[in-house]
């Protein structure tokens, strides 16, 4: 396993990611400690393309309660990537 398969937990197919595939733009759920930088080498490495921009967001985990127990869902860092010009990701 490299170091890059680290930084990338998972390539996300919700609703708004399939949305934004036409503009070439891929959203991935990576690690809470990445940058921008260590997304974008991570990216081009494991999916052999060139990446123009990344954009990050955390969303922060709700409080949750079951029974007499209280607890949080954990924080994740999502990453919306695009691609340069003629590049693609086979989701296939």
């Amino acid at each position: 396993m490299s170091i890059y398969a680290d930084v990338i937990k998972a390539l996300l197919r919700t609703e708004k990611s399939t949305i934004l595939e036409p503009e070439r733009k891929y959203l991935f759920l990576v690690h809470m400690n990445c940058n921008k930088i260590q997304i974008k080498k991570a990216v081009e490495q494991l999916y052999k393309v060139k990446v123009k921009n990344v954009n990050t967001l955390i969303h922060k985990g709700k409080m949750k309660r079951v029974r007499y127990q209280v607890g949080k869902s954990p924080d994740k860092k999502k990453a919306i990537v695009t691609l340069k010009e003629g590049y693609k990701i086979d989701l296939a």
